[in-house]
């Protein structure tokens, strides 16, 4: 009786070790990855290398802090991360253009051109790039805004053009998931 009272409690406190782990261990933090749904048949692959484009070209909804995209991104980032997709295979990248071209801008920039306001998205594109997102901006969209490039975080690469972006992603492979 007693060692199986010994064996519980190691079994339960690896098991709890392992969750606490786990959830320290996700790539976004703060951000949760999709629940579990007992009995679900399609499953991210652990072997699969996912590549997804993700555009971003709306502004923040009103009322809201982070981006719907953005907070979208990192739910995925930590899902694949969650059911065992190792770093390796995680290929994401999001392209900001049109309406959500100004929060590639760092902080000082945007307060400047935001009567004040912080970037509400920068903490959070932060984190993604330290996830591994691959984040890219429009060229013509940050001419188009008045944009100075020294101003863009260093987080995101300027590109030409999103158009030229979003077709070279997908002639890399990456599925593009467009507004």
């Amino acid at each position: 009786m007693r060692l199986q009272s010994v064996a519980l409690c190691v079994g339960l406190s690896t098991v709890l070790v392992t969750g606490s782990l786990r959830a320290q261990a996700l790539p976004v933090p703060g951000v949760d990855p999709a629940r579990d749904v007992p009995g679900a048949h399609e499953m991210p692959s652990t072997t699969t290398v996912h590549k997804v484009a993700f555009d971003m070209a709306t502004e923040n909804p009103a009322g809201q802090e982070v981006h719907p995209t953005l907070q979208t991104v990192a739910r995925y980032v930590n899902t694949l991360a969650k059911t065992g997709v190792p770093a390796a295979n995680r290929k994401i990248a999001i392209v900001f253009h049109q309406g959500a071209t100004d929060y590639v801008m760092a902080n000082a920039a945007y307060k400047a051109r935001h009567d004040g306001k912080d970037n509400p998205n920068l903490l959070m594109i932060q984190a993604l790039k330290k996830a591994g997102v691959d984040l890219r901006v429009c060229g013509q969209a940050v001419l188009g805004r008045k944009i100075d490039p020294k101003d863009i975080t260093p987080e995101i690469q300027l590109d030409l053009w999103a158009l030229t972006t979003i077709v070279a992603l997908q002639e890399q492979g990456y599925v593009f998931l467009g507004r």
